[in-house]
């Protein structure tokens, strides 16, 4: 319902019911003001396209505080990531009107970053303004998202560097003898830094052979529902993990009570520059690339590699390691050529 009347004083009052059900009236001294601000309203309900007009204003700033306070109840590592995208965010559109933001605004933006920060830094952050603004749509604050794939900077590329074998067991020879299982958890069970320092000696099966992966250390949650399971491993493994582990942890540290996440970095940082052709940075988390290309090349398929690596979806696996499966043109001739032997011989007849 909509309407349009004089007030006493001279005053037109425009008005209409909105689509969360509220009544939103304008005064204007001309009818045409009113007129147009009426069919504006109108026409943006009509198109999907209206907004709340007492949000419609709040700046970038004053989302972003709303946004981040909702934001707090996940992980403190994730919050923390979300913390620094965020700065940026702000210092760039902090007192910009989120609804002035435009597609044009975004790209340059990426251009800037682009020139200051590494590919796939630049390309996290734009995912976080687009995470942040298509809230503000769901919130009625933006009628449609500014940032899409058209203002997106270019993907990172997925090629992770895999150790090689040499080197894997150069960084285990290399780690103090507290912190060798490092080297085997990672290269050999897949596991991520934090779940390596809460690996307790009742999460090996010892007979069974298989390492169950729970928690994080701190008993923080793991990174997502698929990376808790159970990882089966050789006997030989399960005896070099019983040669270094603790009475109580699977890996004790010098003093015998275990190690948090950061000191494993920390001993991980001091050793891996002893090892020759690493790249610079190279992770705990890398050791899991090797993992990965180690099933692969043992011509396991992609459902049995995405359950050993603990990756929500295939998806990720692929996206990560898709390039590691064989795919060459011997590969193909070779199938096609068995198909074709086993072809059964034509008759005589059938020849002429």
């Amino acid at each position: 319902m909509a309407s349009i009347k004089q007030r006493p004083d001279g005053v037109w009052r425009a008005r209409y019911r909105g689509p969360d059900g509220r009544e939103y009236s304008k005064h204007a001294r001309l009818k045409r003001d009113a007129q147009t601000w009426l069919d504006d309203a109108t026409a943006a309900m009509k198109a999907g396209t209206w907004v709340d007009p007492s949000t419609s204003r709040i700046t970038v700033g004053e989302w972003l505080t709303k946004w981040e306070t909702g934001y707090a109840g996940n992980k403190p590592g994730t919050v923390k990531s979300a913390a620094v995208h965020l700065k940026l965010i702000r210092e760039k559109f902090g007192t910009r009107q989120v609804r002035t933001i435009r597609p044009s605004d975004v790209k340059t933006w990426m251009a800037e970053l682009s020139e200051k920060y590494a590919r796939s830094y630049v390309y996290a952050i734009h995912r976080r303004l687009h995470q942040v603004l298509e809230d503000a749509v769901h919130d009625g604050i933006l009628a449609r998202n500014p940032v899409s794939r058209r203002t997106s900077p270019p993907a990172p590329l997925q090629r992770p560097y895999v150790a090689t074998t040499a080197q894997v067991w150069a960084l285990y020879d290399a780690l103090p003898k507290e912190y060798r299982s490092i080297v085997l958890l990672g290269a050999f069970v897949g596991l991520r830094a934090g779940e390596m320092a809460a690996l307790t000696r009742d999460d090996v099966d010892w007979s069974g052979h298989t390492v169950t992966v729970a928690t994080q250390h701190d008993n923080a949650g793991l990174k997502s529902d698929a990376s808790a399971g159970t990882v089966p491993i050789p006997e030989e493994l399960t005896e070099m993990l019983k040669m270094d582990a603790g009475e109580r942890m699977i890996i004790p540290g010098v003093f015998g009570r275990g190690v948090t996440a950061w000191q494993l970095n920390r001993v991980w940082a001091d050793t891996r520059g002893s090892v020759k052709g690493l790249p610079q940075g190279f992770r705990i988390h890398d050791l899991r690339h090797y993992f990965a290309s180690l099933l692969i090349a043992a011509g396991l398929d992609i459902k049995v590699v995405q359950t050993r690596m603990r990756h929500a979806s295939p998806v990720v696996t692929l996206r990560t390691y898709g390039h590691l499966w064989p795919d060459t043109d011997d590969t193909s001739r070779a199938a096609v050529a068995t198909v074709l032997a086993l072809r059964p011989e034509p008759h005589r007849d059938d020849r002429q």
